[in-house]
């Protein structure tokens, strides 16, 4: 037997419980998970929500899109019990059951080792959100980013994926300004990292000019909507600006004109089904370029019992940094 929360339909509305389960009710995979830490991201807000939040489609269901645990039994040669394991991604947590569960049995195939040098508390520290921090910065420096060519943006930065772009950037020497609605969290930004901060109301109004004074050389945007359509217009040439959410909409009341008279790159960053191998080499990045100290920083503790009131409260922004959800405590 094994406790987790259990996401049940009643009616229209899904109901989020604590329940003991057998191990036959896990569904088929490889390798089962001996679960000792997950997180919590906007998905998984989602999923909280009362309709499943649309990412939820079969009942009873077990949310959480990350989790790191030791293998307890496997069917795969590249994973033997004991190993410690991570998993991010691969739809887990939405349509196959996720992390908020002491056990869980996966695909082999969507595991990656723990990385040397990581607790599986800290991996889940950086979770989905850190790691697609660490994309959205490889995705950067590929297209040709450097610490030399001027101030990096950082929307949404007191998010999940947000604070964590602030210190890789700032721990590789960029110069960062982090993008805050709350003024009360310069003094954590500034702790990450960040040169300075940017009030949000400054990028927020959509303005008609498709293009702005020179301003950043670099973007990691998690808000999209007209914040991104703004940023876009504000890029120095040749600039890129990494996709990685939608906190303010998903449309984009753009213009063309900073792509075709500025050469503006916008890279979508899908942290979803990332091939094993760049995994890899992004848990490996993670390590050396992420200050555990400053992740350490970010974390906010919590059980399976809290999850549905901050899956609330994610929804909402109302969430800084990372949640670091012990199954077993």
């Amino acid at each position: 037997m094994f406790r987790a929360l259990v996401l049940e339909k009643e009616g229209d509305a899904a109901v989020a419980r604590l329940r003991e389960l057998d191990e036959s009710a896990l569904p088929p995979g490889e390798v089962t998970v001996a679960v000792e830490y997950s997180t919590l991201n906007y998905k998984d807000g989602l999923a909280l929500s009362p309709n499943g939040g649309g990412i939820v489609r079969t009942w009873p269901h077990v949310a959480g899109i990350d989790f790191a645990g030791t293998v307890e039994a496997s069917d795969d040669p590249r994973y033997r019990p004991g190993d410690k394991v991570v998993l991010t991604g691969w739809r887990v947590g939405e349509v196959h059951w996720g992390g908020y569960a002491q056990k869980a049995r996966v695909r082999a195939d969507w595991l990656v080792p723990l990385p040397e040098g990581l607790t599986t508390r800290q991996a889940m520290a950086v979770g989905t959100a850190g790691f697609t921090a660490m994309l959205a910065v490889m995705a950067l420096e590929e297209h040709g980013l450097t610490p030399d060519q001027g101030e990096v943006l950082v929307t949404g930065a007191s998010g999940g994926v947000g604070s964590v772009a602030v210190a890789i950037l700032a721990r590789l020497g960029y110069q960062v300004a982090a993008v805050t609605g709350r003024p009360e969290t310069e003094a954590y930004l500034k702790g990450l990292g960040a040169a300075r901060t940017v009030p949000r109301a400054e990028l927020a109004e959509t303005v008609k000019r498709p293009l702005e004074s020179e301003t950043w050389a670099g973007c990691v945007d998690a808000v999209g909507g007209a914040m991104l359509a703004r940023v876009l217009g504000q890029m120095k040439h040749g600039g890129s600006v990494a996709a990685v959410g939608l906190a303010g909409g998903a449309a984009l009341p753009a213009s063309v004109i900073p792509f075709l008279l500025r050469g503006v790159n916008l890279l979508g960053i899908d942290s979803v089904p990332v091939p094993y191998e760049r995994r890899v080499r992004a848990w490996g990045r993670i390590v050396t370029d992420l200050p555990i100290e400053k992740l350490e920083a970010m974390v906010r503790p919590a059980g399976l019992a809290d999850l549905p009131e901050l899956g609330a409260a994610i929804l909402k922004g109302g969430v800084q940094g990372r949640v670091v959800v012990d199954v077993n405590g």
